[in-house]
Order: C-alpha cells, then structure tokens, then sequence
C-alpha cells in the first residue's frame, strides 16, 4: 500500500544491546545517525560508564555457559547467526549504503563477505583446539599435553572505517572459541552495528555473550580499558593517540591482554591471528603408569 500522502515518518531511536536485552543508555543521552550527505537516518542511544560497567557484568556472567559449549555447539550457533544475517541482507546492504555511500552493488558486496566471513570463522570452531593444542614430547614417565582456552572477557572496538565487514571481523574471533565481549561500534556507522545485535538477539548466541555499545569511543573505551573484569582489549577501532592511552590503561590495571594488529584491508584474508589472540594456553603434566 503506498503510503499517505504529507505523512511524516517515525524517527526511530535504537536502544543498547545488553545481556540479551535492550535497554536505554542509564543517562537518558542519544545521539543523530547521519548518512554520508548529512542527512538524518535516526538517534542511538549514547552509552556511558554505568553502560559499559552493566556490559561487562552481562559478558562475565555469560562467559561460564559459553566456555563450557561443545566447539561443535558453537560452530553450530555462529552458523545460525550467519543464516539470519543472510536473511536480512537488504537491510544490511541499505544501511551500509546510506552510511557510506556505496553503490547498492558495492554495498551488498560487502553484506556478502560479512556473512562468508562469519561462516569462515563459524567453522573454526571445531578445530582451533588440533590446531593451538597437541601433546608435547617430555623426557621421563609423563603425558604433557596443551589446551587452548578463552582468555574471558573482551573488550572490542569495533573499526571506524568499515560499516560491516570490519565489524564481523572484530567480533566473530572473539566469540568463536568460547569468549564473551562488550562492543563498542563505530560512531560514523552505528545502524549495521545495531542490525548485528538484532540478528544475534533472534538467534541462538546466547544473551550476553555479545554486548554492543553505541556512542562516543573516547568516552567509552577508557573505562572497559580499566575493567578489573575485562581480560583483554583489541584496540582495532581507537583513533589517534587513544591506542597507546587504552594500553597504558590495560596493563596498569590488571595486565590485560592488548590485541593490536596492524591495520589491514577488511577485504584481505582474515588470518587467524586476531582469533588466537584471545586465546590462552593451558599446559597439563600427567604421569604415566608403569
């Protein structure tokens, strides 16, 4: 049916992604979403430090269940979440494209490598621990084998030049060996970042396991930086100078784990750097009988 002639259409305000939930930002703040000409597209709520403090206790207190899955299980879940982010593709590539300016082929291009990167990652699940893991050779009556394990807790700022792709990068290696994070989206391109959350609330990821925070980075990510409960901190989406004060901020703290890649094409091969580096390693002694 078409629509009304002179009707004025909802402006629509998108809410924070916490614990499997959506709340407003506790300070009652949002902020404009533009697309690339200036032009409105919609408020997001504009996260502050009480935010970021209730999306670490969501992720810590979802790391236990998540952990404890079977990688087969959440190779499972990943997938899911690819099957349902295929099905909004349209919404995606719309929302990339009035972010950034793409044409609609170009737009969903990019939708395409985000979901295929996402399956990418889905299917690693299941072999991260023959890949990290093994039984290492020891002189003596003994089995001395390694396991790799979540490191617990991320805090992930997502890319500021890339919509989706960057962002399903930054995300997906998080999650996939058993890690729980806090996001904190890009604040030129929050609407794709928003559509992920919803995708991931109506799938099977469980809540918490996945936070997404809108808003400022430089007022956000100091805080989570700081996080007793935070064990590692990929800077990826700092501007400027913040990288180095989020890394003073970690290791000044609780020794965090700071994940700084080199700056990449999003298009480029993933790799599995960014995915092992929120992993640990766990070193096991057993005797032998004789």
């Amino acid at each position: 049916m078409a629509a009304e002639a002179g009707r004025i259409a909802v402006r629509k305000t998108y809410k924070l992604y916490i614990g499997g939930a959506f709340p407003r930002s506790e300070s009652g703040r949002t902020f404009e979403v533009r697309d690339h000409e200036g032009g409105f597209l919609s408020n997001a709520a504009r996260a502050s430090r009480k935010d970021a403090r209730d999306a670490v206790v969501a992720a810590r207190k979802a790391f236990g269940g998540w952990s404890e899955r079977t990688a087969y299980n959440r190779g499972q879940v990943l997938y899911r979440v690819a099957e349902v982010m295929e099905g909004r593709r349209d919404q995606f590539a719309s929302e990339v494209r009035l972010a950034t300016g793409l044409s609609d082929a170009e737009a969903l291009d990019e939708v395409d490598a985000a979901v295929d990167r996402w399956v990418w990652y889905a299917g690693w699940a299941d072999k991260i621990s023959q890949v990290r893991g093994g039984v290492n050779p020891v002189a003596g009556p003994f089995v001395n084998f390694s396991v790799p394990e979540p490191s617990g807790v991320a805090a992930v700022l997502a890319p500021q030049d890339s919509a989706l792709l960057g962002l399903v990068s930054v995300v997906a290696p998080a999650i996939v060996a058993g890690g729980t994070c806090v996001v904190v989206a890009s604040a030129a391109y929050p609407l794709p970042a928003i559509t992920l959350a919803e995708v991931l609330a109506t799938s099977d990821l469980p809540g918490g396991v996945v936070n997404m925070l809108t808003g400022q980075v430089a007022e956000i990510a100091p805080w989570l930086a700081s996080h007793m409960d935070v064990n590692t901190v990929d800077v990826t989406g700092a501007p400027g100078g913040l990288a180095d004060d989020l890394a003073v901020a970690a290791a000044g703290s609780n020794l965090k784990r700071v994940l700084r890649l080199p700056p990449a094409a999003w298009t480029a091969e993933p790799g599995v750097d960014r995915m092992f580096g929120y992993l640990e390693t766990k070193t096991v002694w057993h005797p032998i009988g004789l």
